[in-house]
């Protein structure tokens, strides 16, 4: 997928601009605080809902206005272009696809967007919440039947949880029902997620060899949320009296988690801070590079700060690799890196939310 042109109104310092895109390599320099990092937020809020950045949704909306939005026109896998929006008026966000207002998992299912950013350490070193999240991301852009069955799950859950908190401890009928949706739900989602957890490995560990190879060979452990052995929704009776105590499900998909164990670092915490980027890295572009083998095209690949996060010869590396493939790439730093200066690239000049290009 590669974005021909963008327009981002209202979010944070950047109040009205637009940028034509095109192949390849496209970075933006500019002082701290211009707004280079909110042009790769633009690109990832139309495909994630969400910012990379921590903080309240609020927090986007540019100081003094009430709204924000993001539009994209986007060229696909066999030359099919798409119009992408996604606007927050007040407290109201409206997602948009072709001109049409749609649910935001059709507009996220449209656009694929990856980003290694300062943060993105928190893969590997935070909370299971991330590891999930960036699990279900991948798993949804490669299995239709994923969303409607996470959306069930989800309400199961929710309709569990309400009882828990209100200390309902009678008759068995009052949960039954929504036990067995979530071990019905939890048993497809936990399949397509090893599924794709078992495609993402080979490419993983080759992506891993490239940048980590003083690590050693790289094995991946997946924890699905409850005992193997037994279904979820047997768990769920049994530990009932627990969970009402506590006030929620303790047990099920939503508690799932992953990690990796290289050879020469079987724990995280045997890890540098550098070694955690790295190893974000190298499952960020595992994941990018798994998506385009399903689905006949690479995400954009957004490089925040790139300089600042990797030395030159894994910036050389990340570079060659993603320019081979003819990924679009949209990278950020207050100056050019070198490892940008003898690939062939475009280049914009950011200052006080003003875009232009320069070369």
């Amino acid at each position: 997928m590669k974005f021909e042109r963008l327009r981002i109104q209202g979010l944070r310092c950047l109040t009205d601009v637009s940028l034509e895109l095109g192949e390849g390599i496209h970075l933006f320099v500019g002082a701290n605080g211009a707004g280079k990092t909110s042009v790769l937020e633009a690109a990832y809020l139309l495909s994630h809902g969400r910012s990379f950045r921590s903080g309240a949704r609020e927090a986007l909306t540019q100081r003094g206005s009430s709204s924000l939005a993001v539009f994209a026109e986007a060229l696909g896998c066999g030359d099919i272009r798409r119009r992408l929006g996604l606007g927050r008026e007040g407290a109201r966000w409206e997602a948009r696809l072709d001109g049409e207002s749609v649910p935001l998992g059709l507009l996220v299912q449209a656009c694929a967007v990856v980003c290694f950013e300062p943060g993105s350490h928190a893969l590997i070193a935070g909370a299971a919440e991330e590891r999930r999240r960036f699990l279900d991301w991948g798993v949804f852009h490669v299995e239709h039947g994923f969303l409607g069955t996470w959306r069930r799950y989800q309400r199961a859950l929710k309709q569990r949880n309400a009882l828990l908190r209100a200390g309902a401890s009678g008759p068995d009928e009052l949960y039954v029902p929504w036990e067995r949706e979530l071990g019905e739900m939890a048993s497809a989602i936990d399949g397509y997620r090893q599924t794709y957890l078992g495609r993402l490995l080979p490419i993983l560990r080759t992506s891993a060899a490239s940048l980590l190879p003083e690590l050693g060979p790289v094995d991946l452990r997946y924890r699905r949320g409850w005992a193997e052995d037994v279904g979820l929704a047997d768990v769920l009776a049994e530990q009932r009296g627990r969970d009402l105590a506590r006030g929620h499900t303790t047990a099920g998909v939503h508690r799932a988690d992953w990690s990796l164990a290289f050879e020469q670092a079987p724990l995280r915490e045997h890890l540098s801070r550098g070694q955690e980027k790295l190893t974000a890295l190298t499952c960020l572009l595992a994941q990018a590079e798994l998506h385009a083998e399903c689905r006949g095209e690479w995400p954009v690949v957004c490089l925040d700060d790139l300089a600042s996060e990797l030395d030159l010869a894994h910036q050389a590396a990340v570079v060659e690799r993603l320019a081979a493939v003819g990924a679009q790439v949209l990278v950020t730093g207050t100056e050019c890196p070198v490892s940008l200066q003898s690939c062939s690239h475009r280049m914009f000049h950011v200052e006080q939310g003003q875009i232009r290009p320069l070369l």
